[in-house]
């Protein structure tokens, strides 16, 4: 790793102050590779934020959106409204309109084949639908991390600037309060003599 820079003179104030402090003891090494690069940012002073949303949403492929699609039906009332209709239809079929040539007769059988064949192709897609939804949960919760990191950082180089311009008013204070006190003293002098 080589050793930072010093601050450019056109560098803009919070990032030279972080990276006076920061960067140049030896905490730089104990920082995380999300906090490097979000330091790294902030030096450079290139915008984290963006939409996590959309740059995801680009990335899908034909089977993604097809696997949340079918999460996202086999997860909505619509598909438990129209699946209880199926089912009460197919057993009153069953039982009471085709009693004597019923297809499927009473312990219903083939809707027991149905049923296990829909579970068992929809449950890997649903759970296909869920891991990627897990991971585009990690993404977005490192870029908040990263803006919420620089937003720190912005703010701990504000307090310092802070820090910094209310010690030179308090010295600008201080030589004020010397020059009045030396101009008392004058003229109490001038006044004794």
């Amino acid at each position: 790793m080589t050793t930072p820079q010093p601050p450019k003179a056109n560098e803009a104030e919070p990032a030279s102050a972080v990276k006076r402090h920061a960067v140049s003891d030896s905490g730089f090494k104990s920082l995380s590779q999300e906090e490097r690069r979000s330091l790294a940012q902030l030096i450079r002073r290139a915008r984290v934020s963006r939409n996590v949303h959309s740059d995801l949403e680009g990335q899908r492929s034909l089977g993604e959106r097809l696997s949340d699609a079918v999460a996202a039906f086999g997860g909505s009332w619509t598909f438990i409204i129209i699946f209880s209709g199926v089912l009460l239809s197919w057993c009153l079929l069953n039982t009471v309109v085709l009693a004597a040539g019923a297809f499927d007769p009473y312990p219903y059988v083939f809707l027991n084949l149905v049923l296990s064949t829909i579970a068992a192709v929809q449950a890997p897609i649903i759970m296909m639908s869920q891991n990627r939804q897990a991971s585009r949960d990690r993404v977005v919760q490192q870029h908040d991390y990263e803006v919420n990191l620089k937003a720190e950082i912005e703010i701990m180089a504000l307090h310092e600037k802070m820090d910094e311009l209310r010690l030179k008013q308090f010295g600008e204070l201080l030589t004020i309060q010397q020059r009045q006190i030396e101009m008392l003293t004058h003229l109490i002098e001038g006044r004794k003599t």
